[in-house]
């Protein structure tokens, strides 16, 4: 039976939990800058050492300009980007009325096929153009108040040149910290969450360029227009896990609904990219990396969750990297060895039924027999 020790301490344990994450809610303008920014640094850090090492530049020179370029791309992009939606916008009242009247004849349909009076179905407030607007006023403020880009764009560029120019004053902070442990051992778990950034980074960037290209040509065939700009801005989305794909779909879906004389292509625009979906799950990214992150889709789901009501898209964006470095922390780490379990992709025998892994098994031992 369960002491009241034991007790007190899980209630200890509750409430220590239930504070971190009240300061981690409280610090977000602080501590979502920081992660983003080392995530960068992991990203931009190859750079600087060719530039130190190649090209005999000095630190903050290498830092400078590294940083420089990455967010020069950053702005293309995102100008790109504006460019687009401001074209959209100054479409906005055809989309509009196209919209109504397909909304219109929908009703039509339903009040012949079902003999419905088509009053029962209409909201008479009902205006497309004021939800349309309200909607994206409310677009616009979840954006800026869920991530503070403006004012995390001026401190991330900062913080990663001070993450990269005492990067040794900070590795050996690391080793003071842990002066009882193995040097060598904590050496291997820095090597670890250094490489587990620079992978996702990796994965990330090369699939988005391979899913924009096929979401591209998807929609090319299809005869949407702006393809190669719907194609790449769902690839984009991808850095929001598995919500990203299913925004980027919907947009050129609704372009397709409203451009097109049929709503086969929609379907056929979200068909294409459901299949560019599935292709990335089970091939494309396997085979670029054969374990992504080592986690588990349920904790990736719940964790990506949890960190969006944290801390907004932003924790959405992060929430997969934070979550793999955890893991290779508890995974060092004896006593937190169950919490690293439970983050981890499980096992194909911890999948299987008994009765597959024995046939797995005879059939292994068949084979070998054969071979002798």
């Amino acid at each position: 039976m369960l002491n009241n020790r034991t007790y007190s301490n899980k209630a200890n344990n509750l409430l220590y939990i239930v504070l971190l994450v009240f300061v981690l809610y409280i610090l977000k303008p602080l501590i979502v800058p920081l992660i983003f920014a080392v995530i960068l640094s992991v990203a931009i850090f190859p750079l600087v050492l060719f530039l130190e090492k190649k090209l005999r530049f000095n630190r903050v020179l290498a830092c400078l300009i590294s940083i420089g370029i990455l967010f020069i791309c950053i702005s293309i992009i995102i100008t790109f980007i504006g460019f687009q939606i401001s074209d959209i916008l100054s479409k906005s009242d055809i989309y509009i009325a196209k919209l109504e009247e397909i909304y219109f004849q929908l009703l039509y349909n339903i009040e012949l096929k079902f003999n419905i009076n088509r009053s029962l179905l209409i909201n008479k407030n009902i205006s497309f153009a004021d939800t349309f607007k309200e909607n994206f006023t409310n677009i616009l403020g979840f954006l800026g108040t869920s991530g503070s880009i403006i004012g995390d764009t001026l401190l991330i560029p900062l913080y990663m040149f001070f993450f990269i120019y005492y990067r040794k004053f900070f590795k050996t902070f690391i080793f003071k910290i842990f002066s009882n442990e193995n040097d060598f051992k904590i050496k291997i778990l820095i090597n670890k969450l250094y490489h587990v950034q620079q992978d996702y980074l990796i994965v990330l960037s090369t699939v988005m360029f391979i899913v924009g290209i096929l979401n591209s040509v998807s929609l090319l065939l299809l005869g949407i227009e702006n393809p190669f700009f719907y194609g790449f801005l769902a690839a984009i989305l991808l850095i929001i896990p598995y919500i990203g794909i299913f925004i980027g779909s919907l947009i050129p879906a609704l372009i397709a609904l409203i451009t097109k004389d049929s709503y086969i292509y929609s379907i056929l625009v979200i068909a294409s990219f459901t299949f560019i979906q599935f292709l990335e799950g089970n091939f494309i990214t396997p085979k670029i990396t054969g374990s992504k992150l080592n986690i588990n889709s349920l904790v990736a789901i719940v964790s990506i969750i949890a960190f969006s009501m944290l801390w907004g898209i932003s924790g959405m964006i992060i929430a997969l990297p934070v979550v793999a470095s955890l893991k290779i922390i508890f995974d060092a780490i004896p006593s937190l060895h169950p919490y690293g379990f439970i983050l981890s992709e499980p096992q194909e025998q911890q999948l299987s039924s008994t009765a597959r892994m024995r046939l797995k098994k005879w059939n292994e031992i068949r084979k070998r027999k054969q071979n002798n």
